[in-house]
């Protein structure tokens, strides 16, 4: 299929061939012909596979055709949520690209930095709004934004948004905008218990699935090194100096977790840097850009953090702690092995970390080489009694964890969400 066959205006044909694109990806021919249909829709693929494309070019036709050439003041039609401030910025560049040759105007809004310009732009206003959840509500709080007219709400990257500390903030969100809204989910991961909340959101809304989201890419070689959890921080500094790796993005579960390791690393003159939530918006490009361009050789990130780094060629992913969610892990190593690219994914397992690996292993089915060559294997037991003994001590981490989920999701289910 070419996008000439997807019946979108001239404008956007024009500006999507400029970026040399002459297909949709699979999601985007998918997803763009039921959105440009007006159904909701809950769409999952990996990353990498043009998910912002899905949803921003059909809106912008949609858009187009809506506003065309009026001299009438702008109101919020479109609004897009996303987790992280370097997500929003990438969101709004697209949205840029796309719509080069529309007169339609989209602004971008995220805490950290001063929120005067973005007031400025909000009263001449706007055609498309992208946003973190913490400045929209804000702004909207202050009288800012009126969401009364808006046509299409976005979710992206839905799973992190509904997963990890979004609820109240997206419930409150959906409160603001009208009944009849379009509602979008795009997301890498969409386990089952967050799809079943997700679809509390939307109304009989189609499904498109691209990829499983248990696959992972087959230029991308998986290593996992059992390790006592106390010297995890050592086995990370024995492969960066032995096998001189550099390039390297590290996945740490905690914003304290990702700055201990870097405090440790820098004590080996290892140069690396972190990138979570805490960080200024300022901070944190700043370590983006120093990251793209090969001045820091190690870059530890949280998983939230991370859905914005977007860099083709990433040699090395390091999962310092392994995902409680083994979807999260899929996402996690599809940093690496982009593009045509090969890529290495190595995963350290604790012993109160093999439940997490079990489960894994049970999703992505690969047999994944396990590396006992190093000096920091687990000092006794083996990987299947750990299992056992972790269950017992620990069944709220990992069994107990997909129980507290789906625990959840039905409490949650029962509730009126707006």
């Amino acid at each position: 299929m070419l996008f000439e066959d997807l019946s979108l205006s001239k404008s956007i044909q024009k500006a999507v061939f400029e970026q040399g694109y002459l297909n949709p990806t699979p999601i985007q021919e998918q997803s763009i012909p039921l959105v440009l249909a007006g159904r909701d829709l809950i769409g999952c693929a990996q990353t990498g596979t043009g998910k912002t494309g899905a949803f921003a070019i059909p809106i912008i036709h949609q858009l187009h055709r809506i506003v065309g050439s009026s001299k009438k003041a702008k109101v919020i039609r479109s609004l897009i949520v996303t987790p992280t401030r370097e997500l929003a910025v990438q969101i709004g560049q697209s949205f840029d690209t796309y719509a080069k040759y529309t007169n339609l105007t989209q602004l971008t809004i995220f805490g950290g930095v001063s929120q005067n310009p973005q007031v400025d732009t909000l009263k001449n206003g706007v055609d498309i709004l992208i946003a973190t959840p913490g400045r929209l509500l804000d702004l909207h709080k202050q009288g800012f934004i009126d969401l009364d007219h808006l046509h299409t709400l976005v979710l992206d990257e839905a799973d992190q948004m509904l997963d990890m500390g979004f609820v109240n903030d997206v419930k409150k969100i959906v409160k603001l905008t009208p009944k009849n809204r379009q509602t979008l989910f795009f997301s890498a991961t969409m386990p089952i218990a967050i799809r079943e909340l997700a679809e509390i959101f939307l109304t009989d809304p189609a499904t498109v699935t691209v990829s499983p989201v248990s696959s992972t890419a087959e230029n991308v070689e998986q290593r996992v090194y059992f390790v006592e959890k106390g010297e995890k921080r050592n086995l990370l500094y024995h492969l960066i100096k032995n096998e001189n790796l550099t390039d390297v993005l590290v996945f740490s579960r905690t914003k304290h977790g990702a700055d201990n390791v870097v405090k440790a690393l820098r004590k080996n003159n290892i140069a690396a840097e972190a990138i979570h939530g805490d960080k200024s918006q300022n901070a944190r490009q700043r370590v983006l850009d120093a990251f793209k361009n090969k001045e820091v050789g190690i870059l530890v990130a949280t998983d939230i953090a991370a859905r914005g780094i977007d860099i083709d060629q990433l040699p090395f992913v390091i999962n310092f702690d392994l995902p409680n969610i083994p979807e999260t892990y899929v996402h996690r190593i599809g940093r690496t092995g982009r593009a045509g690219n090969g890529g290495i994914a190595i995963s350290f397992c604790s012993k109160d970390e093999h439940t997490y690996w079990k489960d894994i292993q049970k999703l992505i089915k690969v047999d994944v080489k396990t590396v006992n060559d190093h000096p920091y294997h687990w000092h006794s037991g083996s990987p299947e009694t750990a299992t056992a003994s972790a269950v017992q001590k620990n069944s709220n981490r990992s069994g107990g964890a997909h129980k507290s989920r789906k625990s959840e999701a039905s409490k949650l289910n029962k509730k009126r969400w707006y």
